[in-house]
């Protein structure tokens, strides 16, 4: 790392601590040529490659838009929202990849989504699915129901192992 204050090549790590929840790393430096200390900041950064083939920085700022328009007149609370997107981020940034197909960061933000508010999953797959019908919205519902009789189904079966 070439210091800021002598351009000498070289310099020292003093000391590393994470910030942001991991995402960062500040290195407190000291060069051996001036004496005098710095700090950098590294970041990994996670490429978001769209269908278009163009590829942009991943940004937890537009998961957070694009649900924010799905949740749009639901009693959804922005902590909610903010959440869900910091849970996004950490689901692709768990695949430990430098790139990732934008489709993948839209079915990471499906899952939370569907437990957080039905309707602004439905909203949010519609386009992001593309859905062309009615049979496409109605498919989806009979899918929400099944899940939610399966959860009500083991969660009986639960309560009726804690009676018995």
């Amino acid at each position: 790392m070439r210091c800021p204050y002598c351009r000498h090549a070289d310099s020292r790590v003093v000391d590393s601590r994470e910030a942001d929840d991991g995402q960062l790393i500040r290195r407190r430096r000291s060069c051996p040529e001036c004496g005098k200390r710095f700090t950098t900041v590294e970041e990994a950064v996670l490429a978001v490659v769209k269908r278009s083939g163009v590829t942009e920085p991943f940004s937890r700022t537009k998961i957070i838009g694009g649900v924010r328009k799905a949740c749009q007149g639901r009693p959804v609370d922005e902590d909610s929202i903010a959440l869900l997107a910091q849970k996004v981020e950490e689901t692709v940034r768990a695949k430990g990849a430098a790139e990732l197909p934008s489709h993948e960061v839209g079915l990471a933000i499906l899952g939370p989504l569907r437990d957080l508010d039905e309707v602004a999953y439905l909203r949010f797959a519609s386009v992001y699915r593309s859905f062309d019908s009615l049979a496409d919205f109605e498919r989806e519902i009979e899918t929400l129901r099944a899940a939610a009789r399966a959860r009500a189904g083991a969660g009986a079966a639960e309560a009726a192992g804690a009676i018995s």
